[in-house]
């Protein structure tokens, strides 16, 4: 029988975090996206901390009337902004099972643009 979609999320979402772990030199870049948002955050997973944030719902990016591959964008540049200012320059993308296209894919563009180093 074949999986539901957050089952099968679940599952390429555990595989991925097996070889994906953010460290303090190379924290991890986590992604969830939901039906009309679009969320990301800067992660150390040895201290459990959340270090930077950015979703599709910040006031710079929600007053832009655009639809939600161009907002995804706008994260990332946002994202990588933040994290540039918090001395973060290289990352790993942990993409949350979801599949590396679309507004995933546009969030990572727009981070790369940014300056952070994948």
């Amino acid at each position: 029988m074949a999986f539901s979609k957050q089952a099968r999320r679940t599952k390429i979402k555990k595989r991925i975090r097996k070889d994906i772990t953010g460290t303090q030199s190379r924290p991890r870049l986590a992604v969830f996206r939901s039906n009309k948002e679009i969320y990301a955050q800067i992660v150390d997973d040895v201290e459990g901390k959340t270090l930077v944030a950015a979703s599709s719902r910040d006031k710079d990016v929600t007053g832009s009337d655009s639809n939600k591959l161009d907002k995804a964008a706008l994260v990332g540049k946002a994202l990588a902004e933040k994290a540039l200012k918090a001395g973060i320059d290289s990352i790993s993308f942990d993409r949350g099972g979801y599949l590396y296209h679309g507004r995933v894919k546009s969030l990572a563009d727009g981070a790369r643009e940014g300056g952070l180093k994948f």
